[in-house]
């Protein structure tokens, strides 16, 4: 397995592995998610986070073929806690048939070595409450609660 940072070929990867991820995750957990979002914008978002030097694109590999991904950033730092540097971990997914390899871990790795190269030091990612192993897998990777949002119908 082989994690790569330069993904600028490998855009169209990184397209397919979010547009999974946005299938298997938000398709099953968020009714108003627009699905057809990466198909339609992915390309040009993605080819503009390789290019931002605030933003980290991970694609792993496993015998040849994309195995997962991780998108990273580092956010702007706020008024409100100046002394956070804050990097996000935007979006992540390992192909199903690839979990439990050390493929998930290896991403996670590469992101915090890359946030802290940039003075990052809080980390943070959002995850579906429902989502039960996705939210284990960041504890299990060190992430712990720290602000929640509850939500509800108008």
């Amino acid at each position: 397995m082989t994690v790569s940072v330069d993904v600028t070929e490998d855009v169209p990867e990184l397209v397919a592995s979010a547009a999974a991820l946005f299938a298997e995750d938000a398709g099953s957990r968020d009714p108003r998610m627009d699905l057809g979002w990466p198909a339609r914008e992915g390309a040009a978002y993605y080819q503009g986070l390789v290019q931002d030097e605030n933003a980290l694109c991970l694609l792993a590999r496993a015998d040849g073929a994309a195995a997962g991904h991780l998108i990273g950033r580092l956010l702007p730092v706020g008024s409100l806690r100046p002394k956070a540097v804050r990097a996000a971990l935007e979006s992540m997914r390992v192909a199903a048939e690839h979990r439990r390899e050390g493929v998930g871990e290896a991403l996670v790795s590469a992101f915090v070595e890359w946030a802290r190269e940039r003075g990052a030091n809080e980390l943070v990612v959002q995850a579906y409450a429902a989502n039960d192993g996705a939210l284990a897998f960041y504890r299990a990777q060190g992430f712990r609660p720290f602000e929640v949002t509850l939500a509800r119908e108008a």
